[in-house]
C-alpha cells in the first residue's frame, strides 16, 4: 500500500507539425481514505458519472465491504478532472483492480468533468496506467467490465485503453415523444389492453397499490421482499445468489436509505402490493437522460401468472417518460420479459489491461472467457441448453429447448 500520491507522465510523440500546448497530466493514486474520497466527491460535484461510480455508491461500498480500495485522480495545473475508484481483489493467484460493486456495477462511467472529456487523450490514460503500476506493483491486471461507450453523447475516456465487447448487451425502451409514442412502437393496443386486464384481476384478488419507498423503513421492507423473491428465483434457476453475502445486503440497504436524502433520489425502490402482500419489486437509478432498472423480481405465488412484474414495469416506464427521460434502460442481460418492452440494444465494453507479466495470463484467459460467453448467449440453442443444465443441477423439472 502506498500512502503518498504518485505522479507520472507518459507522453506520446505529437504528429509532425502538431504542438500540444496543454500542461502534462498529474496522476495521484491513493488509498481510499477521507482525503481521497473528498477529492473524488469534488470531481463528481461538477462532473458526469454512472450510478455505480457515484459518491453514495463508493462511500457505502467501502463502509460495508471494507475492500482494498484506492482512488486515482487526474489533474492538470492542480485542477482535478477525472477520478477512478477501484477495489483490489484476489482471483486465483492474481490480484485484480476493478470497479467497486463487482457484477452489480453496470454501464460504468468514471467521474469526469465534461470540459476535460472533450479533449481527453490516450496519453492521459497511459499516464494513469503508469501511475497505477508504480503505486501498486502488486496489482496484476486492471479489469474494467461493462463500460458504457458514452454518457449522454460524451465518449468514455477509458475506452482509449485496449478493450473488447462485453458478452452481455443491455436493452432499453426509447421514450422519445413520450409514453404514448413509446407504446406505439411496441404494440400500444395490446399493452394497454393487458394492463387493464391485469388491474381488474389484481382488484378482484384483494386490491392493489403502487409503493415508492419514501423512508428507511419502507426501503428495508421492499428490499427484504426483493431478496426473498430473488433467492427463490435463483434457486429454481440453479444460479448463484449474487445477493447472498450479508455485506452485500447491508450495502444495498444503506444505499437506498441514504439516497432518500436527495431530491430526486439517485436510487429508488418501488413495489406492487396486492391484497396487502408485495408481489413485484424494482430498484432503479437515474443517470443523465436515462432511468435504469438496476434489478427486479416477482413473488412466485398464485398471482405470478398475471405478471405483476410487467404491470409494475408499465408504471415505471410511464413515470420515466413523464419525467422527461430519453430511455428506460433495463441494464445488462437479454431476457424475454425485457424484449416485450425494448426496441433499443446497447453494447458495453470490457477493458482488460495486464500490469505485470503474470497479468498477461489473466488477461488472455479473461478475453477467451468473454468470447465463449458471447458465443453461448448469442446462440439460442446453446443458451437454452446452459439454462436447462442449471435447472437440472438445481433439481428442477427441465423441458427440452425448442
Amino acid at each position: 500500500m502506498v500512502d503518498a500520491p504518485a505522479s507520472f507522465e507518459v507522453q506520446e510523440d505529437p504528429p509532425p507539425g502538431a504542438v500540444d500546448a496543454r500542461s502534462p497530466a498529474e496522476i495521484a493514486v491513493q488509498p481510499a481514505g477521507p482525503e481521497a474520497i473528498a477529492l473524488y466527491e469534488r470531481i463528481c460535484a461538477h462532473g458526469i458519472f454512472a450510478p455505480p461510480q457515484s459518491p453514495i455508491w463508493i462511500r457505502n461500498w467501502i463502509a460495508r465491504m471494507k475492500p482494498d480500495a484506492l482512488i486515482a485522480t487526474l489533474s492538470r495545473d492542480g485542477d482535478p478532472l477525472f477520478a477512478l475508484a477501484l477495489e483490489v481483489t484476489p482471483a486465483a493467484s492474481f490480484r485484480v483492480a476493478s470497479f467497486m460493486g463487482g457484477t452489480h456495477a453496470n454501464g460504468n462511467f468514471a467521474p469526469a468533468l465534461p470540459r476535460w472529456l472533450d479533449s481527453a487523450t490516450a496519453a492521459d490514460m497511459k499516464s494513469l496506467l503508469a501511475a497505477l503500476r508504480a503505486a501498486r506493483p502488486d496489482i496484476d491486471v486492471l479489469a474494467l467490465r461493462r463500460l458504457a461507450h458514452d454518457l449522454d453523447g460524451r465518449r468514455n475516456p477509458l475506452l482509449a485503453l485496449p478493450h473488447g465487447p462485453s458478452p452481455n448487451i443491455a436493452l432499453a425502451v426509447d421514450l422519445e415523444g413520450g409514453f404514448d409514442a413509446a407504446l406505439e412502437r411496441i404494440s400500444a393496443r395490446h399493452k394497454r389492453k393487458k394492463h387493464r386486464s391485469q388491474a381488474r384481476k389484481f382488484e378482484a384478488a384483494g386490491g392493489y397499490r403502487h409503493i415508492a419507498a419514501a423512508n428507511e423503513d419502507e426501503t428495508r421492507r421492499l428490499f427484504d421482499a426483493f431478496l426473498s423473491m430473488k433467492e427463490q428465483r435463483f434457486r429454481k434457476a440453479g444460479v448463484a445468489n449474487v445477493f447472498a453475502e450479508a455485506e452485500i445486503r447491508d450495502f444495498f440497504h444503506a444505499l437506498f436509505a441514504e439516497a432518500l436524502k436527495a431530491n430526486p433520489p439517485p436510487f429508488s425502490l418501488e413495489g406492487l402490493e396486492v391484497a396487502g402482500k408485495l408481489r413485484a419489486i424494482t430498484g432503479t437509478s437515474r443517470c443523465g437522460k436515462r432511468m435504469i432498472c438496476e434489478f427486479g423480481a416477482i413473488n412466485d405465488d398464485e398471482l405470478a401468472a398475471i405478471s405483476p412484474g410487467e404491470f409494475l414495469f408499465f408504471r415505471n416506464i410511464e413515470e420515466a417518460a413523464a419525467q422527461g427521460f430519453a430511455l428506460y434502460d433495463f441494464s445488462v442481460g437479454d431476457e424475454p420479459y425485457k424484449r416485450l418492452w425494448c426496441n433499443v440494444e446497447i453494447s458495453q465494453a470490457d477493458v482488460i489491461v495486464p500490469l505485470t507479466a503474470r497479468g498477461r495470463l489473466y488477461a488472455a484467459g479473461a478475453r477467451l472467457s468473454a468470447q465463449v460467453k458471447a458465443f453461448i448467449k448469442n446462440s439460442p440453442l446453446a443458451w437454452n441448453l446452459v439454462k436447462a443444465a442449471r435447472r437440472r443441477a438445481a433439481g428442477q423439472a427441465v423441458s427440452t429447448p425448442d
